[in-house]
């Protein structure tokens, strides 16, 4: 659908544009002064006029780019066996025939045991490999992929990663037409990009828009350095590339933000050099080998390098290390902040794990660090990282109420021996309530205070020692369920 509005902003940019000029090295009005006579406002007009500049050009064509390698974009159909269970999960609460089927376990007639899926993607290879999405093969009993030629093939899953949420698969055939591949570190926020797929099922649709922002992480990942666009992508875009305007595929077209399924504005593109490295692999072996490290990060804020009495912001602040990790056999302590791998900053926690994801089990890394604000370097051998990593939930519990005490506005108490064997530390107090400064800063009835800045804290008295030595703020190490944090709290 055409965004009537379109035009009406273009028109507004270029009209603002054209009142104005170029002068000593910034924009200034052209409008001449009323002292000045007609011929010296006529020279100082044609001595003004600006250069053609990013703002007064014409819209970019993408057609050259459709014609050129929109043959090599391919449509994707699926077919997914789907179980009672499932089938019943799919069915309208609604229906009439749904409480029936739930009470009795009645199996759902077979007529509904399939499941149909659309999506898009590109092939990389004159002989048949074609990268997608994972989330548009995974599971699929069977894949069907049409060219723009009308020509139909039955293609074979080589392998899904769906942790970066690409697939590989492949068609027998030869002389395709290909892709070129582009260098996403070229790639500029504002660029113009454009997207080919099959949103609705509506094959060979393009899109276009600008890159929003790169290096982008999402809710719950840490692993792909999504690019963010404006591209109107919509379902069935899903594993289409996203092309730059010199005709190189940067991305993968895989998810949208929407409250209503539909295009909102918000598209995100997995980088294709991170898609091609899964190719790789899952080309030579079926599956993604990546590096493991064994520590979990979190980021530093101000608050927090104010409480451990260091200057900079930047780097991975490490809350836990799991006991017989790399990292705990190399020696890293909760409390480190990662600077460097390698000699290559870690500018965002976010950064780590994409390094890390990116080293070849096996291979010995150096990990630049600051332990009580002095450098250090420890050597590493990355190991290797399950095939999926598993996400625990945690459980709200209800927990008694006791009154607050102490400048943090927390009610504590000792671990008991069960809940240290449980939680696997010799130390630690029980929050059982919190008010003021803890409560504003996150800290809830149930946490474990294990420490308080860098400090191990094995009783109540000396908590209260610790935090009344402290000035500004304090670095609460909690652990909450089965993950550690620490949480910045300002005293005041």
């Amino acid at each position: 659908m055409v965004n009537s509005k379109l035009p009406i902003v273009v028109a507004a940019c270029l009209g603002a544009a054209a009142l104005l000029g170029y002068a000593g090295g910034r924009l200034a009005p052209i409008t001449a002064s009323p002292a000045a006579t007609a011929q010296q406002r006529q020279e100082a007009q044609q001595t003004q006029q600006p250069p053609v500049s990013q703002a007064t050009r014409p819209l970019p064509d993408f057609s050259t780019l459709v014609e050129q390698y929109g043959p090599a974009v391919v449509n994707i159909s699926t077919t997914q066996k789907v179980s009672a269970q499932d089938r019943l999960q799919g069915m309208d609460p609604n229906d009439p025939l749904y409480e029936f089927f739930k009470r009795f376990n009645i199996p759902i007639p077979e007529g509904n045991s399939v499941r149909q899926g659309l999506g898009s993607g590109f092939i990389v290879s004159h002989d048949g490999y074609i990268l997608t999405n994972a989330h548009v093969v995974a599971d699929a009993s069977q894949v069907t992929v049409k060219l723009t030629d009308k020509r139909e093939f039955k293609a074979k899953v080589i392998g899904v990663d769906k942790r970066s949420d690409v697939g590989l698969v492949k068609i027998d055939a030869s002389d395709l037409p290909v892709v070129r591949i582009g260098d996403v570190s070229k790639t500029k926020v504002g660029e113009w990009v454009a997207a080919i797929g099959s949103p609705f099922g509506l094959d060979n649709s393009v899109t276009a828009g600008i890159i929003s922002a790169k290096a982008r992480s999402l809710p719950d990942e840490s692993y792909v350095p999504f690019l963010q666009t404006d591209v109107a992508i919509n379902p069935g875009n899903s594993g289409g590339p996203l092309f730059n305007l010199n005709g190189e595929v940067i991305g993968i077209n895989s998810q949208i933000y929407s409250r209503t399924g539909g295009y909102m504005g918000l598209s995100f593109a997995v980088p294709i050099d991170l898609a091609m490295k899964v190719k790789e692999d899952l080309q030579k072996y079926g599956r993604v080998e990546r590096g493991r490290l064994g520590v979990t990060v979190q980021p530093m804020t101000k608050e927090l390098a104010q409480a451990f009495g260091i200057r900079q912001t930047e780097g991975a602040l490490v809350s836990s290390v799991e006991p017989g990790s790399p990292a705990a056999k190399a020696g890293f302590q909760a409390g480190d902040v990662i600077t460097k791998v390698n000699d290559k900053p870690v500018e965002q926690s976010s950064d780590l794990p994409r390094v890390i994801g990116e080293t070849k089990p096996g291979t010995s890394i150096t990990l630049s660090i600051l332990r009580q604000g002095q450098p250090h370097d420890l050597h590493v051998q990355v190991g290797r990282a399950p095939d999926e990593e598993k996400v625990a939930k945690a459980d709200t519990q209800e927990k008694e109420q006791a009154k607050p005490q102490g400048k943090l506005g927390v009610a504590v108490r000792p671990l008991t021996g069960e809940e240290r064997k449980q939680l696997g530390t010799e130390s630690g107090l029980v929050v059982e309530n919190a008010t003021g400064p803890a409560a504003k800063a996150g800290i809830q009835p149930g946490d474990v205070i294990l420490g308080v800045n860098n400090q191990p804290v094995k009783n109540i008295d000396q908590l209260r020692q610790l935090v009344d030595r402290a000035k500004g703020n304090v670095a609460l190490l909690v652990q909450r369920e089965n993950a550690r944090v620490y949480v910045p709290v300002p005293l005041g």
